[in-house]
């Protein structure tokens, strides 16, 4: 039977270009143009997930930035009736929790979580609770991190999706859950999930292996959605099969909004082919965007929103954009317009070539 899934795309934010952007400098952010961006998901139909890593969260956006978002998309989203979500964590704690001989103590952890997730909650917003650096640091088994989480969700006002994000992502997230092994931390994560029922809306998977979210969709309690963070495997993860379906909460959902949503409402009245159709050609781009380093692929997200026309100059908090080779960016641009998902070819065309003469006039 047809069944419309919940879909967040994870948005980006664009940098102030009037600052110039270095390591070490404070997230100076375009608000205006990172508004609007979020105006024009809501205005496709999807819902928007905010201050998560495809906005540079813990690469670029500080916590003090981040719960600016956080504040003003919030405001938006009441003035909209657009859906949102925000990532909790734990970066106000610093860097330097990382080098600090045993972590930090688990309480401290679990009050930093708390002080985030009270901002996403006064925001209006559904909280999503990011992976912790500090907390991958510091735990010592799975006890340390029930030992967070519960306390934590119980704490809530209303369930949150809990965010599993992998290495791959981030190297710094090695062993989450308190195992390399992810048929082990999948049961931790599980058991977690078990003791606080009614505080979790769902999962949301990054670890770009189709095989565990599968195996982790079908264990999921009753009601507990699994929100794909697959960005190679989305297209059948989406799709589902006779035991079940994957909502999502995507990276890759904010350069192909435009297609995603009527392929996602095409979806919704059970006409698959037409979903095919539309949301195949955008897999090859997804693949290119999230090659390894995959951790650098915020840098193509932000190239495409220049190249549609969303904000004026390629720049990135932190001169991210120099993330990854003008080969790689020529390759997405080829790819996104073989996906449709350029609205304005003639001045995707013409930045592109802007971006090829900035680069032979610094050779």
């Amino acid at each position: 039977m047809a069944r419309s899934r919940m879909a967040f795309a994870a948005a980006h934010v664009v940098a102030d270009p009037f600052e110039q952007p270095g390591p070490g400098r404070p997230a100076r952010v375009d608000w205006d143009a990172t508004l609007a961006f979020r105006h024009y998901l809501w205005s496709l139909g999807l819902g928007v997930a905010d201050a998560m890593d495809t906005a540079q969260r813990g690469k670029g956006l500080d916590w003090l930035a981040a719960r600016e978002l956080i504040a003003r998309s919030g405001r938006e989203a009441r003035a909209t009736g657009g859906r949102l979500a925000c990532g909790a964590g734990t970066d106000q704690l610093g860097a330097g929790v990382l080098l600090a001989p045993g972590g930090l103590p688990l309480a401290a952890i679990r009050d930093a979580y708390c002080e985030q997730a009270e901002v996403v909650e006064a925001a209006g917003a559904q909280v999503v609770l990011l992976a912790s650096r500090a907390l991958a640091a510091t735990a010592r088994g799975p006890d340390d991190y029930a030992a967070v989480y519960g306390p934590l969700l119980d704490q809530l006002s209303r369930p949150a999706i809990i965010h599993w994000l992998g290495p791959m992502f981030d190297p710094a997230l090695e062993g989450y859950w308190g195992s390399t092994d992810t048929g082990a931390a999948a049961d931790v994560l599980l058991s977690i999930i078990a003791g606080h029922r009614e505080k979790v809306d769902g999962v949301k998977v990054s670890l770009l292996d189709a095989g565990r979210e599968i195996a982790l969709r079908r264990a999921l309690p009753p009601g507990v959605r699994l929100y794909t963070g697959d960005d190679y495997n989305y297209l059948e993860l989406i799709r589902g099969d006779g035991l079940g379906h994957s909502d999502a909460l995507l990276g890759i959902l904010d350069p192909i909004a435009a297609v995603a949503a009527p392929a996602l409402r095409a979806l919704a009245s059970g006409d698959v082919c037409r979903y095919d159709e539309l949301l195949a050609p955008t897999v090859p781009l997804a693949r290119q965007l999230f090659a390894r380093p995959v951790r650098h692929y915020a840098t193509g997200i932000v190239f495409l929103a220049w190249l549609s026309g969303h904000q004026d100059q390629f720049v990135m908090l932190g001169g991210q954009q120099t993330a990854r080779s003008r080969l790689h960016l020529r390759r997405l641009a080829r790819l996104a317009r073989a996906a449709g998902v350029l609205p304005d070819p003639d001045l995707a065309r013409r930045r592109l070539a802007e971006l090829a003469g900035v680069a032979s006039a610094r050779a």
